[in-house]
């Protein structure tokens, strides 16, 4: 958890406890302090939660490409032998066939 999403949470929490004392309608019940206190640290503890969700997610794609280049480049270098011993032959059939043709 990084130190600017706590500090974002504190002031969530101290930016409700302030609009909900000073708000003329609601001045003096404390209740709704509470609550609103308390709602601000839920969505603010909820935001922390997606971001470490997503931080997660990062990093298991992250591990995932990069396992699948390590694959793919496995599986290019065998088709890379494969082609080379394949286009070998058919050289030395060529040549083969050339020299059997001068004759």
């Amino acid at each position: 958890m990084e130190t600017r999403n706590i500090l974002f949470s504190a002031i969530m929490i101290a930016s409700a406890f302030i609009l909900t004392t000073f708000w003329p309608v609601v001045r003096g019940d404390p209740v709704i302090v509470i609550a609103a206190m308390i709602f601000a640290g839920a969505l603010a503890a909820m935001f922390l939660s997606i971001d470490t969700r997503l931080r997660a997610m990062e990093n298991k794609i992250d591990a995932k490409e990069r396992s699948l280049r390590v694959n793919i480049q496995g599986v290019e270098e065998s088709v890379e032998r494969k082609l080379s011993a394949t286009v070998k032959r058919i050289r030395e059939a060529v040549e083969a066939l050339t020299k059997r043709e001068y004759r």
